[in-house]
């Protein structure tokens, strides 16, 4: 895993923490947890080739 995933992770957290405190502080919770979950799912998106490598290393090791 490359150090620029990881600071990518990290400025997608902050702007989206950021993002939504002003919109529940604006009364828009609903758009706050739209904004939460567009980018968790943004994140999960970049991590998924990771964990797929990690199982198939997996499978590689056991599979004796």
């Amino acid at each position: 895993m490359s150090e620029t995933l990881i600071f990518k992770i990290a400025a997608v957290g902050i702007l989206v923490s950021v993002l939504s405190q002003v919109l529940k502080h604006s009364g828009r919770e609903e758009q706050a947890f739209l904004t939460s979950l567009a980018g968790l799912l943004l994140v999960l998106f970049w991590i998924i080739p990771y964990v797929y490598e990690l199982f198939e290393t997996m499978q590689k090791l056991f599979m004796l």
